[in-house]
């Protein structure tokens, strides 16, 4: 394999080495995230966010896939593009207040977590596929639970 491709790859899945954060490195990539969405511009438009994300998420399963194929493990603990694709689902609507902030960053921690059906299912799929299925159902979870309390409240 090519070592730029792998470096490359390494610094893109590891959301340039916030992976290598030490403890819990998948609870600091979805930190970064939060932290990069607040500073996204107010007028973006969802259907540019949206499309962000998906762009984000194919970039993620194929750097994902190097990864996991060069150190042969399904779901190293480094790659955190994942956690992004899904804090970034989650944020899909979500105010910029602080509260509103921690309640999804904390919805989102918890199903990726728990891995509730199917997600836990999807990350047993190999390499770059399983790796960020199971966050997106995790985001997207996280997203219905967030919007239900938002408009209840």
């Amino acid at each position: 394999m090519n070592h730029f491709l792998f470096y490359l790859s390494d610094w893109i899945s590891s959301v340039f080495r916030v992976g290598y954060l030490p403890l819990a490195p998948g609870t600091w990539g979805s930190l970064f995230a939060l932290l990069v969405w607040w500073f996204l511009p107010p007028d973006i438009s969802n259907f540019t966010y949206i499309l962000i994300i998906l762009n984000l998420f194919l970039i993620g399963v194929i750097t994902s896939s190097i990864i996991s194929y060069k150190v042969k493990e399904n779901d190293p603990s480094k790659v955190v593009i994942d956690e992004w694709v899904g804090m970034w689902i989650t944020l899909i609507g979500v105010p910029k207040i602080f509260g509103w902030m921690v309640l999804s960053f904390v919805l989102f921690r918890f199903f990726d977590i728990t891995k509730i059906f199917p997600a836990h299912r999807l990350e047993k799929i190999r390499g770059g596929w399983g790796i960020m299925l199971d966050d997106i159902v995790a985001g997207v979870y996280a997203l219905l639970i967030f919007q239900g309390i938002y408009h209840l409240v």
